[in-house]
């Protein structure tokens, strides 16, 4: 747009037209001919975003509450200060449980990730306090400057950050993809590829390999994620440690915690404190 160019030629007008990103639509910024954009959103809580695109590749990390994520590819739960990589074009949506962000829509081309999936990453202190600090930045902030050095400097952490493993992907058979999505609905370890390969009309070993070769897990390791993505948002939400293992179908709180331990290196009671610490850290 006109004005957009116009404004690109002086810093400090477009300081002024764009003093601050928060809660900002990013439709009416969109179009400004900068790499990366830097919006803050607080969500209450139970906000949906329905399916839909961005232009741009979106980092969003979620300071508070956990963030339910799902793609044609599978489901995800982001915990407090934790992120997701959305690649451009990429359709999703997501559940807000009350839930503060801070947003990086990325040009395609200055997309520091290149994977056409999304990911569920770690955020280190650095790249927390830089999307902080990313809230200050305007949409037409001076390349040259400050701003500039530190939308670069973001896009390294955004690279270098790590995966977690947070997610259960979702076959592309059509039968199996519905007992999937039912199943995330509401899942429980109890469930059993015995029972799960009767209702597919296959005998168990046909039905354990055909499961492996259209998610890529074995049936009990992706039970076993799903049922993890469900506990985030519950306790976040605040219940209780043992009601969360029981409705999950664990035999006991103990079994549900050695579980959540050995997948996210963290006890529940560690997950529900960090939650309830929001602005600690």
């Amino acid at each position: 747009m006109a004005i957009f160019r116009e404004l690109d030629n002086n810093p400090f007008v477009s300081a002024m037209f764009f003093p601050v990103m928060h809660n900002v639509p990013l439709d009416s910024v969109d179009a400004v001919a900068r790499p990366v954009l830097a919006i803050g959103t607080d969500y209450p809580p139970g906000t949906l975003l329905d399916t839909h695109t961005h232009r741009r590749a979106q980092f969003l990390y979620g300071m508070s509450g956990v963030m339910e994520v799902e793609t044609d590819d599978g489901a995800w739960a982001i915990p407090p200060y934790s992120g997701v990589w959305i690649p451009a074009g990429k359709r999703h949506r997501v559940r807000m449980q009350g839930v503060s962000t801070r947003s990086l829509y990325i040009e395609p081309a200055s997309a520091p990730r290149p994977t056409g999936h999304c990911e569920a990453l770690v955020v280190t202190p650095l790249l927390h306090q830089l999307l902080l600090a990313s809230l200050d930045i305007p949409a037409l902030y001076d390349e040259d400057g400050r701003d500039g050095a530190l939308v670069r400097l973001l896009l390294h952490e955004v690279r270098l950050a790590r995966t977690m493993p947070l997610f259960a992907p979702i076959p592309r058979d059509r039968q199996l993809a519905r007992l999937c999505k039912a199943f995330l609905e509401s899942p429980s370890i109890q469930a059993t590829p015995q029972a799960w390969a009767q209702q597919s009309h296959k005998s168990l070993r046909t039905f354990t390999r055909f499961f492996q070769q259209q998610t890529g897990m074995s049936f009990g390791a992706w039970r076993q994620q799903a049922c993890l993505l469900a506990a985030l948002p519950r306790l976040s939400a605040g219940q209780s440690i043992t009601q969360v293992a029981l409705d999950l179908g664990y035999d006991s709180p103990s079994a549900f915690s050695t579980m959540f331990r050995k997948r996210l290196g963290q006890t529940p009671s560690d997950f529900v404190r960090m939650s309830s610490s929001t602005g600690s850290r």
